[in-house]
């Protein structure tokens, strides 16, 4: 498996592909996701966003291909355990088949703006994400290349609750 090194000036933070979950969410929901801020701004401007940002691919079993810094807080792993991880690994075995058929349900959409579920992190820690946007991710061409879910509410179902973030 492909290991993606964390985004940095390197690998100019992922542009291309940052230009692709923005591009798609324009084309299909017909507003930005962003303000109106341009190329490195824009790309360091989803990382550090207050709302958690995920990616996975086109794969059969899809992984992980981006996840911004609030994603990976929530998780609780690092860039390189989180990406490239298949996606099916965010939630428990006995939710696979709900998160699945409301994936299913967003492709046939290209978008879908009310999907809830439980997730949980690398420590064991269950949360209720709810109201997230999940959309399709094209390129110019229309070529499919995975889907993306933003999403900024959720809530702590461990015993270790958290207070829930808005």
């Amino acid at each position: 498996m492909l290991k993606l090194e964390p985004p940095d000036q390197t690998n100019k933070f992922y542009e291309s592909h940052v230009a692709l979950l923005l591009d798609s969410y324009q084309r299909l929901l017909k507003q930005p996701l962003l303000g109106t801020v341009d190329g490195q701004d824009r790309v360091r401007q989803l990382l550090d966003a207050d709302f958690a940002l995920l990616s996975h691919n086109a794969d059969s079993d899809p992984s992980f291909n981006y996840a911004n810094r609030t994603a990976l807080e929530l998780f609780e792993m690092p860039w390189d355990e989180l990406v490239g991880m298949p996606s099916r690994f965010s939630t428990e075995p006995v939710n696979r088949q709900e998160r699945d058929r409301l994936l299913v349900e967003a492709g046939n959409a290209k978008y879908i703006d009310n999907y809830s579920g439980i997730r949980i992190t690398k420590t064991g820690k269950r949360f209720l994400i709810q109201r997230a946007l999940v959309w399709n991710v094209y390129d110019s061409q229309l070529r499919y290349y995975g889907q993306a879910a933003c999403f900024s509410n959720w809530t702590w179902l461990s015993p270790t609750a958290r207070p829930v973030h808005r």
